[in-house]
């Protein structure tokens, strides 16, 4: 294990060991509060996995989910984590909570904030049960995009251009329709380059070298994945716009597991195509007739 490595794996330990012991100390004071607004034993003490266990579930929806799913895990996690704050800060006011010495019912001197107290605490469980079904079946639901990352975090629609030697100027000239894909040019322009002459002995191939070719592969590869997925997007829209129900740009953006942005950019060469393809009227100069 690299040294990199071993100082993520130590990070992870380290916060794991410093939320278990946070939950410790809320543990208490959520118990105790459970207690007080009328649960029994068993309810008391399953009452702060209840609040503080959906805090952890919302937090690993974040890492999971993007876009506005992981938006809506950030409020469920700021949410709870404003509440467990307030009853942690309301058995901080009355120690003789822990002792349950105090009436069951009274959490505030004051009415409106008792009310609102017990209101809070006894309408976390309910909301546990609705937040914590929906970011489990958005987690279950979500999809990762398969497109490649840009270094200042944007989706990248095309491949950056490779180094070394460009392709032939032919290849620019078929139609996009008819190209063939990119890996098979590379492949027959690397055979055909690399054909071995009888007269001349077989030059020996490093692991570098070796790695460089399966990193240009694996590039063509990917290159030609995401033209087919355009094209594929493309088409998807001209035919929802023939049958009079365009698709979105969001709409096809997360058909195809890509941002709003990019279905835009493909709904736009749609257009672009088929103004294209438009007839254009030319004027007439009836006097030169």
């Amino acid at each position: 294990m690299s040294l990199h490595r071993k100082g993520r794996a130590a990070l992870v330990l380290a916060l794991v060991a410093v939320v278990a012991m946070a939950f410790r100390v809320s543990w208490n004071a959520l118990r105790d509060i459970a207690g007080a607004v009328g649960a029994d034993a068993t309810a008391a003490t399953l009452y702060p996995f209840v609040v503080d266990g959906l805090m952890a579930l919302a937090l690993v929806a974040t890492l999971v989910l993007a876009d506005d799913a992981r938006r809506f895990a950030l409020r469920v996690l700021g949410a709870y984590t404003i509440a467990s704050l307030i009853l942690n800060y309301v058995h901080g006011l009355v120690p003789e909570l822990h002792g349950r010495t105090v009436d069951w019912s009274r959490l505030a001197e004051w009415d409106p904030a008792n009310w609102a107290l017990v209101l809070l605490a006894t309408s976390l469980p309910v909301g546990s049960i609705y937040f914590g079904s929906d970011l489990v079946a958005k987690v279950l639901h979500h999809r990762p995009t398969p497109a490649r990352e840009l270094v200042d975090g944007q989706r990248a629609d095309t491949s950056a251009p490779l180094p070394h030697t460009p392709l032939p100027d032919a290849v620019h000239e078929v139609p996009t329709a008819s190209k063939p894909p990119v890996s098979a040019l590379v492949n027959g322009r690397a055979d055909a380059v690399q054909t071995p002459d009888p007269h001349t002995p077989h030059p020996v191939r490093t692991p570098d070298a070796e790695s460089t070719d399966d990193a240009l592969r694996q590039a063509q590869f990917e290159e030609a994945e995401l033209e087919r997925m355009r094209q594929d997007a493309r088409r998807a829209y001209a035919e929802s716009a023939q049958a009079g129900r365009p698709l979105s740009a969001r709409a096809l953006g997360e058909a195809f597991g890509m941002s709003e942005s990019w279905g835009r950019k493909q709904i736009l060469a749609v257009r672009d195509e088929e103004e294209q393809l438009r007839p254009r009227l030319r004027a007439v100069d009836t006097a030169a007739v």
